[in-house]
């Protein structure tokens, strides 16, 4: 059984892992602009367009993905889609580097979609009771036994569900087992972390294994397993010292039971089967996720956009890749400018963090008693004093792939130009969750 402190080359137990590969133009970080070069270099660029619209700074993403590429060490990544919603994007970004590879998708419309559009080595990271989309992933894998999308699974439930909708087809279709990685301190009376999968053990997952090997149309392919409680919660917020000192605590605890478990039920069930992949991490943990033996590969995809909810990480920093620009319709008061729409909250807990951020001109911020309006939003501080109706200001969603899902279209920045234009999901008429 790999130990916990295996190496980021090392191999988990009873799976096959690719070399690393690295081209000699991999992209490289530059040095994050101040706000007030960042605002002057937009208004050059988008002189002439007309707000709203929604945005993507290729300089920005090729550093932040860059960044990346250092944290993982060499480990394959394999890109959530969720986080970038743009078929054009995601083919860019998976063009980039051979380590940026495979993509891990969140639902199975979304996988077969991108499978018949030409991508491969797709994981559908959450389970479905989709019995249509289950029988056209039959027709697939009876075509493509080795290739064909994996889907994720859980319990015995999903595997009658999925073995009915496969029922006329041979081909075994490719699963993988998630498992919960969550922290239950004080015996298991509290449990932080997402509340994913039932499968918390190398027991129950080697028993799980069991029932996939005991099946003729299910094959097991892979493992799951997401340490969200330290990808997904920034360590370093702004006025929080007593939070940010307690988050620390926690998941510095967290990491060593992440790291003995993983470990631990990689090896039983890689005796059951030899698993194709291992799949840990998150934007927030690539380097943590990557160093374990156990992990043959990372989930990653906020990075790319870096939006606001990831600012406040010790372990790195990251460059606004994503932003839209909304226009000044009212100046309702002195130091107020209202601007048109805005109200882009994001999924999570609800609370102000979850709202958009206004990022350009910089000192801005949302009132508090309003937030962020789907018709209106007002912006207040001594830079709205100076804006003027018809004036843009750029915001940040808070989170990465969802801001696709109000826009059409996607202006691709690069230097001082407009690079291309490309659609979102929703610009494809498509709208998945």
């Amino acid at each position: 059984m790999p130990s916990a402190n295996d190496t980021a080359s090392g191999t988990a137990a009873g799976t096959s892992a690719r070399p690393p590969q690295r081209p000699p133009d991999t992209p490289t970080p530059v040095p994050i602009p101040a706000p007030q070069e960042s605002l002057e270099r937009y208004e050059r660029i988008f002189q002439g367009i007309q707000a709203p619209f929604a945005f993507v700074d290729l300089d920005a993403v090729w550093s932040n993905a860059a960044d990346m590429l250092r944290r993982a060490g060499g480990k394959q990544i394999r890109i959530a889609s969720s986080s970038i919603r743009s078929r054009p994007i995601l083919r860019r970004l998976l063009d980039l580097d051979p380590s940026f590879d495979g993509v891990l998708t969140f639902t199975l419309a979304e996988t077969l979609w991108l499978w018949e559009s030409g991508f491969r080595d797709l994981v559908c990271a959450y389970p479905t009771t989709d019995r249509a989309c289950l029988t056209r992933l039959a027709r697939v894998t009876a075509e493509h036994p080795d290739e064909a999308p994996v889907v994720t699974v859980d319990g015995t439930d999903q595997l009658d569900l999925i073995e009915a909708a496969a029922a006329s087809f041979v081909a075994p279709i490719r699963v993988a087992i998630d498992v919960d990685l969550s922290w239950w301190p004080l015996g298991g009376l509290l449990k932080i972390g997402p509340k994913r999968s039932p499968i918390r053990t190398a027991a129950q997952a080697a028993s799980l294994a069991l029932e996939i090997e005991r099946r003729e149309r299910v094959r097991l392919a892979g493992v799951i397993a997401y340490e969200g409680q330290i990808a997904g919660l920034p360590d370093n917020s702004p006025g929080r010292p007593v939070a940010n000192a307690a988050i620390r605590a926690m998941q510095a605890a967290s990491l060593k039971d992440v790291r003995a478990r993983r470990a631990e039920i990689v090896s039983a069930v890689g005796e059951v089967r030899e698993l194709e992949f291992v799949n840990g991490g998150g934007s927030g943990s690539i380097e943590l996720a990557a160093a374990e033996g156990a992990v043959t590969e990372v989930g990653a995809g906020s990075g790319f956009y870096a939006p606001a909810l990831l600012d406040h990480y010790r372990s790195f920093r990251l460059a606004p890749g994503a932003l839209f620009a909304l226009p000044v319709v009212r100046k309702p008061a002195p130091l107020v400018a209202t601007v048109l729409g805005g109200g882009y909250a994001a999924s999570g807990p609800g609370g102000r963090d979850r709202l958009p951020v206004p990022h350009l001109p910089p000192g801005l911020r949302l009132n508090r008693f309003e937030g962020a309006g789907e018709v209106q939003t007002p912006v207040a501080g001594a830079a709205a004093d100076r804006l003027g109706v018809g004036d843009r200001v750029y915001f940040r969603h808070a989170k990465a792939g969802e801001l696709c899902e109000r826009f059409d279209r996607l202006l691709l920045v690069t230097g001082t130009t407009i690079r291309d234009e490309v659609p979102t999901y929703r610009g494809e008429g498509r709208t998945f969750l």
